[in-house]
């Protein structure tokens, strides 16, 4: 492994550690989920720990798997958590989630760019197309994968050439000539396209910092294609490390296509990790948090991602490619519908092992479980193995398993060379080596 290189680590701001029956434990602190100060709290951890950014996905509706037995009210909006917790915080990045497909770019461009003068030039950006939620913006039905990414090209244009209408270097500052600004360097932008037709400028002018940067989080064949053109980094689904390594490799052919450098763009999944002092505890916490998850409701979601319906088979039944749907068959995810695809084709599994996988149980994020040992292994192995850049810390089972994190290890990434000890920059740009 190359000496020079470092992983990037964010931290997601959602409550993962309390999914499934683990926020009934009685040190889970849900209550707290209703307070800000919480998530103040936990992004000055983060920050103590040198972490190169802060997440925050985001949902604009209430599925039913958000309401009942599970530890969720929907969500409150990123943006707006992340103006509260600017104030809070120094150096660490904030990467908020907008949807392309539900908003008009104008008002998007001015939010990021508002949040991004707020922090100091910590703004990121999480472009995400949405699956679901039409039904809260719009008669109409959700559009299709293609009309969907397409609009979030012609928006990502627009609210990039918004940020460059009204450049830093307009506002002048000259006492003496009495002149604030320079009106010659701020233009409209007068695009008019297939979705948006946008005059422009915006109303503030861009950072110091310069340009904010792009997250993006589909991994099908669309959304990597997207991701590849645009994205500074991918927040990835990988369940294994053979994924892994397939996914960076396309992305970073996929950059050279487009004319990027490989480098340019960083791949990093979720990891959802279950940490504790021995294995069979930290098992404990990961089977605490599946509980929820009957056979009938595991069947339920294995339907409604890839469209394939196992009810009738035995546990262990091996399940093969010709039992596999029609891939053009309408799917709620179509990224997690390729991986378990995917995966079924290469393995042949059992139906029990297809009803464990992290693409029906969650969001096909990396699962890692046992001691802070074991995780780092884990680590290190996918990193030494070209799977990741980085990842998207996603504590689970408990808010011990959070504290192991930040207090056992982190310290060993750094004391391994795998993370520095200190900042070296103060906004986000600088964190990701942009």
């Amino acid at each position: 492994m190359n000496a020079n290189r470092q992983l990037c680590i964010g931290f997601s701001l959602s409550a993962t550690w309390m999914k499934g029956h683990s926020w009934r434990r009685p040190d889970s602190g849900v209550e707290k989920m209703e307070s800000i100060d919480y998530y103040i709290e936990l992004a000055k951890l983060a920050e103590k720990a040198k972490l190169d950014f802060l997440f925050r996905a985001d949902y604009l509706y209430i599925s039913p798997q958000m309401l009942g037995d599970s530890a969720n009210f929907g969500s409150p909006d990123p943006t707006v958590m992340f103006a509260a917790i600017a104030r809070e915080t120094d150096r660490i990045g904030l990467v908020t989630t907008v949807s392309t497909t539900f908003n008009p770019p104008y008002v998007v461009a001015r939010q990021l760019q508002s949040l991004h003068w707020l922090s100091s030039g910590r703004t990121g950006w999480n472009i995400v197309t949405s699956i679901e939620g039409a039904e809260n913006f719009s008669d109409s039905p959700m559009p299709s994968p293609q009309e969907r990414y397409a609009r979030a090209r012609e928006f990502t244009d627009v609210v990039r050439e918004l940020w460059a209408s009204f450049p830093r270097e307009a506002i002048l500052i000259d006492r003496e000539s009495g002149k604030f600004s320079d009106p010659d360097q701020v233009s409209s932008i007068n695009h008019s396209g297939e979705f948006f037709s946008v005059k422009g400028p915006l109303t503030l002018p861009a950072h110091k910092s310069g340009t904010i940067p792009l997250f993006q989080a589909g991994a099908s064949d669309i959304g990597r294609d997207f991701a590849s053109s645009v994205s500074d980094a991918i927040f990835a689904a990988m369940p294994d490390l053979e994924s892994g390594v397939e996914l960076r490799s396309d992305l970073r052919r996929r950059a050279e296509e487009h004319g990027r450098h490989p480098n340019s763009i960083k791949v990093l999944p979720g990891l959802y990790f279950f940490l504790a002092d021995t294995r069979e505890e930290a098992q404990a916490l990961f089977e605490a948090a599946n509980a929820h998850f009957s056979i009938e409701r595991r069947h339920a979601a294995l339907k409604s991602v890839l469209d394939l319906d196992l009810s009738n088979f035995e546990l262990n039944d091996r399940v093969t490619a010709d039992m596999l749907p029609d891939p053009n068959q309408p799917v709620r995810s179509r990224t997690h519908a390729e991986l378990l695809r995917r995966y079924i084709i290469n393995y042949q599994p059992t139906v029990a092992e297809v009803l464990s996988r992290p693409e029906v149980l969650g969001s096909a994020h990396w699962v890692s479980v046992g001691t802070v040992e074991d995780v780092l292994n884990d680590i290190m192995e996918r990193f030494e193995a070209g799977a990741i850049d980085g990842f998207i810390a996603l504590p689970g089972g408990s808010e011990q398993s959070m504290e192991l994190f930040f207090e056992k290890l982190m310290p060993q990434l750094v004391e391994q060379g795998l993370f520095r000890g200190e900042y070296t920059g103060s906004t986000l740009k600088e964190h990701l080596g942009i």
